[in-house]
């Protein structure tokens, strides 16, 4: 066999260097396109975040998204996806502390008090009418909410703070009462019906209502969680 030349091996290596160098920065161009369509959602929702506003926005040529994403609205759903993550990562943060109802409490009001900070993102997300790859991803997020409050029900139903009763459709119903109670503070056409402390308080009531709490084992004050974990009346 002949043996390899010292410089074919040396180009060898510096081609494999070119290309990890080459894939560096395309995965920051995938994130910039990740973060101007966001953006773009948060100031004028999908109306807003054309093709070429997006490309734009990240400073880059429209044929660029295309090779990153094989169509708009599968950008959207990764935009989407992002969000959502981020939205159970916090809720599941501050549900970490705290008896069971304090905890579910704590997810609740997360919940509320992130889509109220970015009410235009939020709508988009949430209710704008969408492609429906991204429908489809909004329904996949909603059964992991479902899931996250259902696990919280079920703790809360076997410490005896509410009665007993199917906790998977309780969340269910839940987090649909909550989508639909935030269509109008989140919508860009109506005006703020109130104060986002006192929309989450209200929520809260609503879902400690809803599930029993002061009905079970044992009777709580009502109290709604405040942004750093403590309680107030």
């Amino acid at each position: 066999m002949t043996p390899a030349h010292p410089g074919s091996a040396r180009r060898q290596r510096n081609k494999l260097s070119a290309n990890a160098v080459t894939r560096r920065p395309s995965a920051k161009t995938r994130q910039r396109l990740l973060e101007s369509a966001r953006r773009l959602l948060e100031e004028g929702g999908y109306a807003a975040a054309s093709v070429q506003a997006i490309a734009k926005r990240a400073g880059v040529a429209t044929g660029a998204l295309y090779r990153h994403y094989p169509s708009k609205a599968e950008l959207f759903v990764e935009v989407f996806r992002d969000a959502a993550n981020r939205d159970l990562e916090a809720m599941q943060q501050a549900a970490a502390g705290g008896d069971v109802v304090q905890r579910l409490e704590a997810a609740v009001a997360t919940f509320a008090r992130r889509a109220l900070r970015s009410r235009r993102l939020a709508w988009a997300l949430v209710h704008e009418p969408v492609d429906e790859r991204v429908d489809a991803e909004r329904l996949l997020h909603r059964r992991h909410y479902c899931r996250q409050l259902a696990s919280l029900l079920s703790e809360c139903i076997a410490a005896g703070e509410i009665p007993q009763q199917n906790a998977e459709l309780t969340a269910a119903a839940l987090v649909g009462a909550i989508a639909e109670a935030l269509l109008g503070p989140l919508s860009p056409i109506q005006e703020q019906p109130g104060t986002n402390e006192g929309i989450v308080a209200m929520l809260v009531r609503f879902c400690r209502q809803s599930i029993g709490v002061g009905n079970g084992a044992r009777r709580q004050r009502s109290v709604v969680p405040t942004e750093r974990g403590s309680r107030r009346r």
